[in-house]
């Protein structure tokens, strides 16, 4: 008789750290171009959202877009960058 031995690997997976992508306020671009802007770079993005981010933007200078992982804030703020917005990236916590 042979004996097996069996091991078992546990994997225990790290939540990746989440960044906060932000929008600042800015004073060359009309409010329905930043809505308009925000619904075509954040995916699934509404309109109602987009409106509540933008005149959060407006009323304190900076506004929360999006949590996610890095690569996805990184999309995110580099695409409202590109699109004349000014935007940055901070970690969560």
């Amino acid at each position: 008789m042979s004996t097996e031995t069996i091991e078992r690997t546990s994997t225990t997976r790290k939540i990746a750290p989440r960044y906060r992508v932000l929008l600042h306020n800015d004073d060359f671009n009309s409010m329905e171009y930043v809505v308009q802007t925000l619904m075509q770079v954040v995916n699934g993005m509404t309109q109602p959202q987009a409106v509540d981010i933008m005149m959060e933007a407006h009323t304190n200078n900076c506004a929360l877009v999006i949590t996610c992982v890095m690569e996805h804030a990184e999309f995110y703020c580099e695409g409202l960058q590109s699109k004349g917005l000014i935007s940055t990236i901070e970690p969560e916590s």
